[in-house]
């Protein structure tokens, strides 16, 4: 059973947020994608969708989670499940950063804009 160090995992970054891959394929999972979000304090959503279901566990701070156009508000132990093909989108409004754990099916494809599908660094 492989076990991923959190200290060690793999971060991506991008400008509003960070991302540490934990469960992917080229970490040993072979099902399951799991990574940890952290959504820098001020950060506004970027829309996008999966065409798998995805579920986000909130661990720490609050943020705004928006289906399809509906804001929600999401605190430390609340979970959103995003139904496939559903837009999504996760802004942290707040002055404290927003933390997350994410799962996604293996092989599930992130879309945002016209642009292409692709797979999300963390669940490569």
């Amino acid at each position: 059973m492989p076990i991923i160090s959190g200290a060690s995992a793999p971060t991506f970054s991008l400008p509003h947020a960070t991302f540490t891959g934990l469960a992917a394929p080229s970490r040993g999972a072979e099902e399951t994608c799991v990574w940890r979000t952290r959504v820098h304090p001020g950060a506004p959503g970027a829309e996008h969708w999966f065409d798998r279901e995805e579920v986000l566990v909130a661990v720490s701070g609050a943020a705004v989670a928006t289906l399809d156009g509906v804001d929600h508000a999401i605190t430390a132990g609340d979970a959103v499940i995003v139904p496939a093909r559903t837009r999504f989108a996760l802004a942290n409004p707040h002055g404290d950063p927003f933390e997350a754990v994410v799962a996604l099916p293996v092989g599930a494809r992130a879309h945002m804009g016209q642009g292409e599908p692709f797979t999300p660094p963390p669940a490569e």
